[in-house]
């Protein structure tokens, strides 16, 4: 098996053409495909994300109790 990464953008049609060249003409292959997002370089979150806040719909779902924080430390 071998692992073939690259990274190709879609056409203005939304599809995304895959052509990976073997060196093995008229030979046949199982292919796995894997596709996700290309991460984004300036460490923005995917779009969405915000929108995961207050999502739990579940009542059975509760928060924990936490401890007291420690006293505030003065700095000079």
């Amino acid at each position: 098996m071998q692992t073939i990464r690259t990274r190709e953008r879609t056409g203005t049609d939304g599809t995304l053409t895959v052509r990976v060249p073997l060196g093995q003409p008229d030979t046949e292959f199982d292919v796995v495909l894997v596709v996700q997002p290309k991460a984004a370089a300036n460490g923005t979150l995917p779009p969405g994300y915000y929108d995961l806040i207050g999502s739990i719909d579940d009542e059975t779902f509760m928060v924990h109790p936490q401890p007291p924080l420690p006293p505030p430390v003065d700095v000079e």
